[in-house]
């Protein structure tokens, strides 16, 4: 009988344990401050389009910024863009700078060593912009792995990763933006520009007279939105939001807005 009752005693100490920790992490949760603040802090780069980007206004634009609306509309709290340079970005989230990173960011094992990831909400892949003169020349990226080419990207990101990888053997210029790595190939100062397939498209529909474009991608690249460790509360969140405006049509009509028209570009351009 002692036996029993001690047994019992040992798991009902358990239970109120295991209530504790369940409740410490809700009070250690992100979404649980977030509650409380009545703000979700995005951080993003306004500088990758269309998923972020700026208007004639200044104001932060963008495909990111419609979905974290929505993510702040669902809370019931007001949003705030936190814009940051890409190199400190993940730094930032850990120094709690923001809550999440919303920024088109691919998920690769070297940034899940430092975040984890919510589920993919788009697919891109790294795609090649290229001289003019070099169309039919250039067919893939393996034609522009030889030392007479000079390929731009920009630094820190899977298209810096993926040209090292793939074209390794042609001289690789690195740039701080898109914007300054696609006009070395606009141009004539390099023979091609590697970067994802979305800022491509666009880029290629302005300067289609100067340019070439293998829209092929060659590399398999999910996008997700990061946030810091040892947070299941707001990992649960994030996940059941995004099936479930997948499902009701809100994904749908703001993909649509942003990569199924160029309607938008008249707010950016001057």
């Amino acid at each position: 009988m002692k036996k029993i009752v001690v047994t019992l005693l040992v798991f009902a100490m358990a239970c109120v344990t295991a209530f504790a920790n369940d409740n410490s992490l809700w009070e250690k949760s992100t979404l649980n401050q977030v509650l409380k603040r009545g703000e979700l802090r995005v951080g993003m780069e306004a500088g990758y389009m269309p998923f972020e980007l700026k208007n004639k206004k200044g104001e932060i634009i963008g495909f990111d910024v419609d979905m974290a609306k929505e993510l702040a509309k669902e809370m019931g709290v007001k949003l705030t863009l936190v814009n940051t340079a890409w190199d400190g970005i993940i730094s930032s989230l850990l120094t709690d700078k923001y809550d999440i990173i919303m920024s088109g960011m691919t998920i690769t094992p070297q940034r899940n060593l430092q975040v984890n990831f919510a589920d993919p909400y788009i697919v891109v892949g790294q795609t090649i912009l290229i001289r003019k003169e070099l169309a039919g020349k250039i067919k893939s990226y393996k034609d522009l792995n030889d030392p007479k080419y000079t390929v731009a990207t920009k630094l820190g990101v899977t298209g810096d990763y993926a040209t090292k990888k793939y074209i390794g053997n042609a001289k690789i210029n690195l740039f701080e933006t898109e914007q300054e790595g696609a006009m070395e190939v606009v141009n004539g100062k390099a023979d091609a520009f590697v970067y994802d397939l979305p800022y491509n498209s666009l880029y290629f529909a302005q300067n289609s007279k100067n340019l070439a474009f293998l829209n092929v991608p060659f590399t398999y690249e999910p996008l997700a939105w990061a946030i810091r460790k040892g947070d299941p509360d707001f990992m649960n969140f994030l996940n059941n939001i995004l099936v479930q405006m997948k499902g009701d049509g809100r994904y749908q009509k703001i993909y649509d807005k942003w990569f199924g028209t160029d309607q938008w570009l008249k707010d950016i351009q001057q």
